[in-house]
């Protein structure tokens, strides 16, 4: 048997965290994953996060996560993969699967952080080989670079369904639609306009009604739903394709813990069955603590800073960090964790209707329920501006906590404030040279650069593209509207890429100046009859 101060189940953001925040405070640390790959989501994940640079805002997914494996190996910490932990004992002991032995490891303090697992619903066909999580989907994308499917319905409007949607056209399938029985989007706004300007549609309040095929998915039908969440007769929509992804929410795998014997609680608000946790993320049984997702469904930021605490909380445990250092880290934690949790998306204002930013500015109804901010609507918001020459437009519409734009722009025509929530607004009394570093950095693709005039009727737009392969200078294309829709003809009059950029092009396109604030996408393909 081996033993370990600390044993970490989970190779995941929250478990990497705490195995380092506790090795460098000088505990023996291993760390256990079933998976093959350490990381968990982060290597699926190739789109950049949100926050501040204190969050890894901007850096994207993947790369965090080989930051935090250089940081575990260089603080000492192990980490043992294809190692799936079967149980926790009496003691603290630790049965794990590591390939094709049984090993037991014990340890004076353990933290679990296990994360979460996608949720399924029930709908005639959803057992149909074809039917998938949007989580599978990304593995089969970004980790080992297989289709799941050519045409693809999307289920589920949040964070994740969007993500993975937008991922999907990345990667060249058709996605027909996106449906979600909600009433309004659940995800953020900028991932929403992001696939509405690329022409994916959404339906809202619609669900599956039936999935098609004998062997695989051949098609599905969807129907639009009462406020009882009753199927409406004659709404039905049929799409023909041949895979379904479902991304409706995530329940905490939480099951070692309750087989330890911790204490439970089942709370929806945290997305199901979670640990009973102190202050300091300490279960029911001393020395055992939770992390992540495990004790309540969070962002992949939050996660590495709940462990980064746990890993502190844990070294605390086991004396190997004083009181008064673990008060003065978790304070700087608290602080941190507590800027994530603000805006529009925090978790106190889950299930609620928020009707206006913390500007008192009304939200964007259309926004909500189709996607897209509409024309009419788009003017009110303080990143939207018009001015001579070439100046940033910031289509960014809903408080959530990320600033990276104010940090990139180097003559700071970007302003955001002290409080990560508010909407950015240009400074019209300093002029923009044009960089395009504002439109690469924001994770939401929200930022643009127009010059609503440069002669002979024309203007300019400079916009965030990550289509490959990419468009040539000189071609000809069709300018898509917020809502996805042909408006012009449109000529790509440059093309930058750079490190700085991190693989988001820069693509600037001229289109007559009357659509300078309307053209927000560009398609290469032949130009349409309805352009």
């Amino acid at each position: 048997m081996e033993r370990y101060d600390l044993i970490v189940i989970g190779a995941g953001p929250s478990g990497l965290s705490a195995g380092i925040e506790a090795a460098k405070a000088g505990a023996s640390v291993i760390i256990f994953d079933e998976n093959e790959k350490p990381g968990g989501q982060l290597f699926k994940q190739i789109h950049k996060f949100f926050g501040s640079k204190e969050h890894r805002a901007k850096v994207r997914g993947f790369n965090i996560g080989y930051q935090l494996l250089k940081e575990a190996d260089e603080a000492g910490a192990k980490v043992e993969l294809s190692a799936t932990v079967l149980g926790i004992y009496q003691d603290k002991e630790v049965v794990v699967k590591i390939k094709e032995g049984i090993k037991h490891f014990k340890a004076d303090s353990i933290i679990v952080a296990t994360g979460a697992a996608e949720n399924m619903v029930p709908f005639e066909g959803w057992t149909l080989p074809g039917v998938i999580g949007a989580g599978a989907a990304q593995t089969m994308l970004n980790l080992h670079g297989i289709l799941p499917g050519k045409k693809v319905l999307m289920l589920g409007s949040g964070n994740v369904g969007l993500v993975v949607s937008y991922q999907l056209k990345q990667c060249g399938c058709d996605v027909v639609a996106l449906v979600d029985a909600a009433p309004r989007i659940g995800g953020y706004g900028v991932h929403a306009a992001k696939i509405s300007r690329m022409g994916i549609p959404f339906y809202l309040p619609y669900t599956i009604k039936k999935v098609e095929g004998t062997d695989h998915v051949t098609g599905v039908t969807i129907a639009k739903l009462d406020p009882s969440f009753k199927f409406i007769e004659g709404t039905e929509m049929h799409f023909d394709v041949d895979t379904v992804c479902v991304a409706v929410g995530l329940s905490p795998m939480s099951q070692l813990l309750k087989m330890a014997g911790c204490k439970m609680d089942d709370n929806p608000r945290k997305g199901g069955q979670v640990p009973v946790i102190d202050e300091h993320g300490q279960t029911s049984i001393p020395g055992i603590f939770a992390a992540g997702d495990v004790s309540g469904i969070e962002e992949a930021s939050s996660a590495m800073i709940e462990g980064r605490q746990a890993g502190i909380y844990a070294a605390n445990y086991l004396g190997y960090i004083e009181d008064k250092l673990m008060k003065e880290k978790e304070d700087e934690l608290d602080k941190a964790l507590d800027g994530l949790r603000q805006g529009m998306f925090a978790p106190s204002n889950r299930g609620k209707k928020i009707e206006k930013t913390e500007e008192g500015i009304d939200i964007s109804n259309n926004l909500l329920a189709k996607g897209f901010v509409a024309d009419e609507e788009i003017e009110r918001f303080p990143g939207v501006v018009h001015k001579l020459g070439i100046h940033p437009v910031m289509e960014c519409t809903q408080n959530i906590p990320c600033n990276p734009c104010q940090d990139a722009c180097p003559k700071k025509c970007i302003k955001i404030g002290s409080k990560i929530t508010s909407l950015p607004a240009v400074d019209e009394s300093v002029d923009c040279i044009g960089c395009g570093m504002c439109v690469a950095s924001c994770p939401g693709q929200a930022i643009f650069l127009v010059n609503e005039n440069v002669g002979e009727g024309m203007a300019e737009i400079t916009l965030p593209y990550e289509i490959y392969p990419l468009p040539e200078v000189g071609e000809k294309g069709i300018a898509l509207s917020r809502a996805g829709h042909p408006v012009c003809i449109a000529e790509v009059v440059k093309v930058r890429t750079g490190l700085a950029f991190d693989k988001t092009a820069v693509l600037t396109i001229r289109v007559p100046k009357e659509f300078a604030m309307k053209a927000r996408f560009y398609k290469k393909e032949k130009l349409a009859k309805s352009v």
